[in-house]
């Protein structure tokens, strides 16, 4: 199998943004709420719509596709374990505006109240800023009690929202950690690379001046009674904080012209990798989802090559061998969970 080019997959949303991953990925701007670019997915957006599912050149879905031969796209060690779930979702997201304060139930939460495999554990990798102080709200600075966490939500005291979260400026090259149950926001003017375990599940803490009503809308139809108790209200500091923060120019080198990216935590729910040739850098048979930051490439694996520039994207199925990357390319790829990872319990 060869690597295949996955086009853009923009969804339209509550909030604005989009026109940084139209000018990132080459493509006219044609929607101000098209903030989030679904690369490679398989899941839809939680709701009726059904949105989200990427497609491949030849015009199967990918869900498709990988439900007709999952060994060959994800390995038979993946699948053994996974079955035919890639356990992965890729996106591009432009916060043309800053999100509102909100978090992500993690997957026992899932299981046990929407009967659903996944939670929304994620990793941002900041691509581009804008402004004066890009900016990033993660975990509370202090212990939150939960009937004032309600309180706040129901009041809709935005300022105390975000004065209680810890307040980080970022840049090109940062890289994030946000565990399920995290409370977080992006601020305007950043374009990240997520990586999120394979759902559209989130609880909104903050609604007022969003199109989106959050009292129908923001507790994922189980009331915030319930909602409420899947967010982590305890405090996130000190060491814990800088765990959760890397930068990918340090991040450790595992081969010549690849580093890996997140921590051991993240590694059960996704794997990344930095990669610049230099003049070349392997990469083992696995399934895979490749985007360039920037300059030109080529990957040639045992079922054939593809080009990679700025903005473009790969799919590269397990069952493309080995491969060699190689040119002026920067690129980073995007991995499902080691099978032999242990999943949350």
């Amino acid at each position: 199998m060869n690597p295949v080019e996955l086009a853009p997959n923009q969804l339209h949303r509550f909030y604005r943004g989009g026109e940084a991953i139209a000018r990132f990925r080459g493509i006219p701007s044609t929607d101000d709420y098209a903030p989030e670019d679904w690369i490679g997915s398989t899941a839809t957006m939680f709701g009726p719509d059904g949105a989200g599912l990427s497609a491949l050149p030849d015009g199967r879905l990918l869900r498709d596709a990988i439900a007709a031969d999952p060994v060959a796209y994800l390995g038979p060690a993946h699948v053994a374990q996974y079955g035919t779930d890639p356990a992965l979702l890729v996106k591009l997201l432009d916060a043309g505006e800053r999100l509102p304060v909100h978090f992500h139930p993690d997957q026992a939460f899932a299981r046990s109240r929407l009967g659903l495999a996944h939670g929304k554990t994620e990793a941002w990798l900041i691509v581009e800023t804008r402004g004066e102080r890009p900016t990033v709200w993660l975990g509370f600075r202090e212990d939150v009690d939960l009937d004032v966490l309600a309180g706040w939500v129901d009041r809709q005291e935005r300022a105390s929202m975000l004065d209680a979260l810890n307040e980080l400026t970022v840049g090109p090259g940062d890289c994030f950690f946000v565990p399920a149950g995290l409370p977080h926001a992006i601020g305007e003017g950043v374009l990240l690379l997520e990586l999120q375990e394979p759902s559209d599940l989130s609880v909104l803490l903050e609604w007022t001046g969003f199109d989106v009503d959050g009292r129908r809308d923001g507790h994922l139809g189980l009331g915030f009674d319930v909602a409420l108790q899947s967010a982590r209200r305890t405090a996130v500091r000190g060491d814990e904080l800088t765990e959760l923060r890397r930068q990918t120019a340090a991040a450790p080198e595992s081969r010549p012209g690849a580093r890996t990216l997140l921590s051991s935590a993240a590694s059960s729910f996704f794997r990344a990798e930095r990669l610049r040739p230099a003049p070349a850098v392997s990469l083992e048979p696995a399934f895979s989802i490749l985007i360039a930051l920037d300059g030109d490439g080529k990957l040639e694996t045992e079922g054939g090559a593809a080009t990679l520039s700025r903005g473009e994207s790969l799919l590269v199925p397990h069952a493309a061998g080995a491969g060699e990357l190689t040119g002026s390319v920067d690129v980073i790829r995007c991995l499902p969970p080691a099978p032999s990872g242990n999943r949350e319990p």
